[in-house]
């Protein structure tokens, strides 16, 4: 193997700038493309495997509005029969705990703010896996990546009833002496807490459940429950109003009289389920 050809995937212009820039200084890379979504890496990667130019390594960030890193993973290992998924190095803003979930699964990841030094060290790392020919490797990193981490919602209008996929309507609650069956219509909203999540119910209840909030996102029905930030999920049920705050930006009023910030990246996926312009 010659140049190892390289794709560059994140939805803010100086990330991949930095990036195409330090691409650009390795005569062992060839730098295919930048792409600022989900759906673009998605459409060039496939047509790079038509043109029998297949893409080797991918630099993915995590968070990007509608179709994120893990939607574009999951696009990639549906598509096994034509498209070979590249080698992948997440460029993320996760914090540590969510960190753990996939460090042993992806080639490796740069925690933004990076050094120049430690995108050198995942660069070296990650050619050194393509050029050894570790492909069967990556798909089992890639499958087991998608099992633990979990794949986030769809885009919009591809839901739970869209696609088929089957929807929790109880979640379990491990206690001290018992086990119990919460269900989901009980839960106001989800809250992200490192490698567990806060289930805040109706009655004002808290209980803890251990995972993720976009796995157990994911398993939720979409008509009922919406992300509106990277840390938080709302039963839609239970929203009483928003109000904007004096930056503009918008904030969930729940029946409860709880306030959660809506993030600016989930305010289109807010936007898209109440059929309605903010």
């Amino acid at each position: 193997m010659n140049l190892i050809r390289a794709v560059v995937v994140d939805d803010e212009k100086p990330g991949r700038e930095r990036l195409r820039r330090l691409l650009s200084r390795d005569r062992r890379v060839e730098l295919a493309g930048c792409c600022a979504s989900g759906a673009e890496a998605l459409t060039l990667i496939r047509e790079a495997a038509v043109a029998n130019r297949p893409i080797h390594v991918m630099f993915l960030d995590v968070q990007m509005p509608e179709v994120d890193g893990f939607a574009v993973i999951s696009s990639l290992v549906a598509d096994l029969e034509s498209v070979a998924v590249p080698a992948v190095v997440f460029v993320t803003a996760h914090d540590e705990y969510a960190l753990r979930a996939f460090d042993s699964h992806a080639i490796d990841y740069l925690l933004k703010p990076f050094s120049d030094e430690r995108f050198q060290a995942a660069l070296d790392r990650v050619i050194r896996h393509v050029r050894a020919g570790h492909a069967h490797v990556l798909m089992a990193q890639m499958h087991a990546l998608l099992g633990e981490v979990g794949r986030p919602a769809p885009p919009d209008g591809q839901g739970a009833m869209a696609t088929g996929r089957a929807v929790l309507d109880r979640i379990v609650v491990k206690g001290a002496h018992r086990v119990r069956l919460l269900p989901v219509e009980q839960i106001s909203w989800i809250e992200a807490d490192g490698m567990y999540v806060k289930l805040h119910t109706r009655d004002g209840a808290l209980h803890l459940h251990r995972g993720l909030l976009g796995s157990l996102g994911a398993s939720l029905d979409e008509r009922q429950f919406v992300r509106i930030h990277r840390s938080a999920i709302v039963n839609i049920d239970l929203v009483d109003g928003l109000r904007q705050d004096a930056h503009g930006d918008y904030v969930v009023l729940l029946r409860d009289r709880t306030e959660i910030r809506v993030g600016r990246r989930f305010r289109m996926r807010l936007q898209a389920r109440l059929g309605q312009s903010l």
